[in-house]
């Protein structure tokens, strides 16, 4: 029935609001006593029935399940996305040059918004392809080696060589891998590389001879693993999630494993692309996150590069807010060109 969901959602912010279990005199002041304590009882008899609010001890109070949440949250409008905020988040975000970047300042932007916690993960593609190459002497021996690929993901490493290289020969062999494998994807390249390392005119080739010992020490043999952020987890300390001491630090070293973030990335926000996912509880995820929601989106970035935006806070978070600041971080995030 409408007038029982309204009730629920009503009961649903009070105990966002306060924390504590909520009276049914509280919800007939907060409807203006169009019913009376004793029908608002009634009604949230039939909620507990059915399996939406709980009572925690033998006080008259009563607190919303999970079940409860979700159906609150079915019911927010969807976020008006405002051009001003959209504007400032664009500007910041534009600020950043690089996708790691980008997705570093938008986890502390949405920390700052939300006084939650901010996630924010690039997943290359399969496939990736080549942008460019750019090869830096730092000594006689060591050589900086940058690849950047069409999604925007910059990659680098230090090797230490057993002989001297010149400025000039690294600009040969940085010339012709751009020359000659720019717009290839990464596999292709290894295996066209490989093709001509092992001819036998690359033993009298000078540049060839260079790029082979550079290939050997794993230039171009960069592994597409995601870049996850996360910012704010200190936001958790202080909230009464109903943790023992021991749990707390589980939830902690939880959150500092990326492997398990961006796992629970992708097993909770499976919705289309630009859509908003809200999950209610994650102790699925793992025990010492059943107290908390996950709000976030999924996103096609310029060069086909797969993100997630998302913010993590407790069952009791201000989900308006946070849709919208999911909303608006997706959307000026999407909207950067390349």
């Amino acid at each position: 029935m409408p007038r029982n969901l309204d009730i629920l959602h009503l009961i649903v912010q009070s105990y966002i609001e306060t924390g504590e279990p909520v009276a049914s005199r509280t919800i007939s002041r907060r409807l203006g006593s169009r019913l009376s304590p004793a029908s608002v009882r009634n009604v949230m008899a039939d909620l507990y029935d059915e399996g939406f609010l709980m009572q925690p001890h033998t006080s008259a109070g009563r607190v919303p399940t999970e079940k409860a949440f979700r159906s609150y949250v079915q019911s927010l409008a969807r976020a008006r996305l405002l051009a001003t905020e959209f504007q400032r988040l664009r500007e910041e975000l534009s600020q950043a040059e690089t996708v790691e970047a980008r997705v570093q300042r938008s986890s502390r932007m949405l920390t700052e918004m939300t006084r939650g916690i901010g996630i924010a993960a690039a997943i290359p593609t399969l496939g990736q392809v080549l942008e460019q190459v750019e090869l830096l002497a730092l000594s006689e021996k060591r050589v900086l080696m940058v690849v950047v690929t069409r999604d925007h993901i910059v990659r680098n490493r230090v090797i230490t060589l057993d002989e001297p290289i010149r400025e000039r020969e690294l600009e040969s062999i940085r010339n012709y891998i751009n020359q000659n494998f720019s717009g290839w994807t990464l596999p292709e390249l290894h295996a066209e590389l490989a093709r001509r390392l092992a001819h036998e005119s690359a033993l009298y080739d000078s540049v060839l001879k260079r790029l082979n010992t550079l290939h050997a020490r794993g230039l171009l043999d960069f592994e597409s693993s995601p870049e996850i952020h996360l910012e704010g987890a200190s936001n958790l300390v202080g909230l009464d999630l109903h943790l023992t001491h021991e749990k707390l630090r589980d939830l902690f070293r939880t959150l500092e494993e990326k492997k398990r973030i961006l796992q629970m990335l992708q097993r909770f926000l499976e919705q289309p692309e630009g859509e908003v996912a809200v999950q209610v509880g994650l102790g699925e995820a793992h025990p010492s996150m059943r107290e908390l929601s996950l709000i976030g989106v999924n996103l096609v970035l310029a060069g086909g590069l797969a993100a997630k935006i998302a913010v993590l806070g407790p069952i009791r978070m201000n989900y308006e807010k946070a849709i919208s600041a999911v909303l608006h971080m997706g959307q000026a995030f999407q909207s950067l060109p390349e």
